[in-house]
């Protein structure tokens, strides 16, 4: 069983920055291909972010391109989402998921992270 814990989130103002992390335990970091979703009201959550096992890869949501940036260190079983020039419609909660194969992370993860807040001030 993979635990997930999320951390980094808060409060910024506008056009700020923050960076999300996502700590794995309990199993082999390096065996799950890991994504950052966030809550929409009335959807659910949504895909925002994606990166492969090994790292070399990474897929975005087309409105976060540009702006944030996933990435991954085995060594630290942690993934990670740089965001940048961030709006107020960025307010919600984020989570981290993990699933064997980048596909199925973006549609089926096998583990959920609790989820993280994320508050964009105009």
């Amino acid at each position: 069983q993979v635990k997930l814990v999320e951390s980094g989130g808060g409060l910024v103002q506008a056009g700020g920055s923050l960076r999300l992390s996502c700590t794995a335990s309990g199993g082999t970091f390096s065996n799950y291909a890991m994504g950052w979703f966030r809550q929409t009201p009335g959807k659910g959550r949504e895909y925002v972010a994606g990166i492969t096992i090994s790292g070399r890869t990474t897929y975005y949501q087309d409105s976060v391109k540009g702006r944030f940036t996933i990435s991954r260190d085995n060594a630290k079983a942690t993934v990670y989402l740089q965001m940048n020039s961030l709006k107020p419609e960025d307010t919600t909660v984020y989570y981290c998921a993990a699933a064997r194969t980048i596909g199925a992370v973006t549609t089926t993860p096998d583990y959920w992270g609790q989820g993280t807040q994320v508050t964009v001030s105009s």
